[in-house]
């Protein structure tokens, strides 16, 4: 007996059977012969009328949509974020406005640089995103693993993945390209410092943390504003691999930190991480040694609290149609929540949005893993894949015809701005100290592990003004250091004493 089900054509309203065990064509139509192209005669060419052959083939040569230029090799899942309180008095963000208040969320781990299908063993930063999906709209606090940045200003964006991504001539990731680009990035040596480390070739996705890396805007409902930094604390613990153990991983497992999210979901062991914040006042932002709105430094001695925990606890149904289709961007706000004036994060703001309308379509926010749980209201029609049932004439705004109009509630917050249209650096630098505070603070083994990672790469520098430069910012950092790197890769410690000054 034939198995059939009920299917409803939304656009003219009927309800009609199909047999649910015949394969079809996209347009719905049964496939007689899905093993064997229509030719001419038994010996004859295969027909272009042979329209199953054609479609498949043609599907099969769109597969793949552009991959993402970073972030390329990534893994998702579900679950929900519960809040600890009532936070309104800081903020009228849908999330936090009463505790107990559950949203559910999507968070996709990925690696920063190297490609979709790398290894999942290679060093580098660990993407940490996490889609809200709220009562005012879709929120992405869209952060790594680590709590700061490479760079501060997003003008250097571009030219920082094309150092780290591999040569355009071998193909090949070479530290003689990146350490090239990073000595004229002083800044950078703390982000070096954190990637370099064990952390930075994780143990599981479920044992790191998560930072939102950029300050951004509280607002209340009385428009009232904090600058904050947010932190995800794994309930996991915290675990990198050193160099011995990630050799035995990369030949067993080409996907260790997948299989491992994956088994643990699936056996019930849902990970949970505690979501942290740490809030200045905006008349704060001068009282330190380096500008808190600088994504290359962390708040150091601003206690955190406890906001609430996020769950994990269902895999994907399908990787395509949900993790690579999965669309994050800073520009994603609500309510409540405001981009601050850090630099790199306004760059990030235009550019992440831009590049998932390239790989993605006009229409991307139609795809089920980005849609919003409250209905979408506005013009935006047409375009690549446009998905909706659009009746009305009138596609403008404002109309008499139509009572579709904006909200003054939701207006931006007011922030008072003075100075001249200027092209330069920001001020209070502080290029090196976080860097040794974070060095200072590691065990005796993570500070050779350290030394050992870092000097793999360095000590393939060919270049010996790129290789000091770049030791003297790990000396100036910490003397120590520098001095064990600059013994590590067999240098002249007196050279690099002489460029520290």
């Amino acid at each position: 007996m034939k198995l059939t089900k009920s299917i409803t054509c939304l656009c003219i309203g009927l309800t009609f059977s199909v047999q649910a065990d015949v394969i079809t064509r996209d347009n719905g139509a049964p496939i007689g012969d899905n093993q064997n192209s229509t030719t001419a005669g038994s010996n004859g060419p295969v027909l272009l009328q042979d329209v199953n052959l054609i479609q498949k083939l043609q599907r099969f040569a769109r597969e793949r949509i552009p991959e993402r230029v970073v972030h390329a090799r990534g893994t998702g899942a579900y679950g929900e974020f519960v809040s600890d309180g009532n936070f309104s008095q800081l903020t009228r963000s849908a999330p936090f406005a009463e505790k107990g208040k559950i949203t559910p969320v999507f968070v996709r781990f990925s690696t920063v640089i190297h490609s979709k299908g790398s290894p999942e063993t290679l060093r580098d930063p660990r993407g940490f995103a996490t889609k809200f999906y709220t009562d005012e709209g879709n929120w992405d606090l869209v952060g790594n693993n680590l709590p700061v940045f490479f760079i501060r200003d997003a003008i250097k964006f571009p030219d920082m993945v094309h150092s780290l991504k591999p040569s355009p001539v071998t193909n090949l990731q070479d530290p003689n390209r990146f350490f090239d680009f990073f000595s004229y990035e002083p800044g950078a040596t703390h982000m070096l410092t954190w990637v370099y480390t064990n952390l930075g070739t994780p143990a599981s996705y479920r044992k790191m943390d998560g930072w939102g890396v950029h300050a951004y805007k509280w607002i209340n409902k009385d428009n009232q504003v904090n600058y904050v930094k947010f932190h995800w604390k794994s309930q996991q613990g915290v675990k990198g691999l050193n160099s011995e153990e990630v050799t035995k991983i990369q030949g067993k497992n080409f996907n260790h930190l997948t299989d491992d999210l994956y088994t643990e979901i699936n056996k019930g062991n849902n990970p949970k991480w505690d979501l942290y914040v740490k809030i200045l006042k905006p008349e704060d932002l001068n009282n330190f040694d380096y500008n808190p709105l600088d994504a290359t430094k962390m708040w150091l001695n601003i206690p955190e609290m406890k906001v609430g925990t996020m769950t994990l606890n269902r895999v994907p149904d399908n990787f395509f149609q949900e993790t690579e289709q999965a669309a994050f961007a800073p520009s994603n706000l609500i309510p409540g929540i405001e981009p601050s004036e850090d630099r790199l994060l306004q760059g990030r703001i235009f550019s992440y949005a831009d590049t998932q309308l390239y790989r993605l379509g006009a229409n991307l926010s139609q795809i089920p893993v980005n849609q919003t749980l409250v209905p979408v209201k506005n013009y935006n029609q047409d375009g690549q894949s446009n998905n909706g049932y659009t009746q009305s004439n009138i596609n403008y705004q404002p109309s008499r015809q139509v009572a579709l109009s904006d909200d003054a509630t939701y207006k931006s917050v007011n922030t008072p701005v003075s100075g001249n249209i200027e092209q330069l650096a920001i001020k209070k630098q502080d290029n090196f100290s976080q860097a040794g505070i974070l060095y200072r603070s590691l065990s005796k083994q993570d500070k050779a592990d350290l030394i050992s990672n870092l000097a793999g790469d360095l000590g393939q520098v060919s270049n010996p003004t790129i290789k000091y430069t770049m030791l003297s910012y790990f000396y100036k950092a910490d003397s120590d250091f520098g001095s064990r790197l600059t013994q590590a890769v067999n240098e002249d410690i007196s050279k690099v004493k002489a460029m520290s000054k």
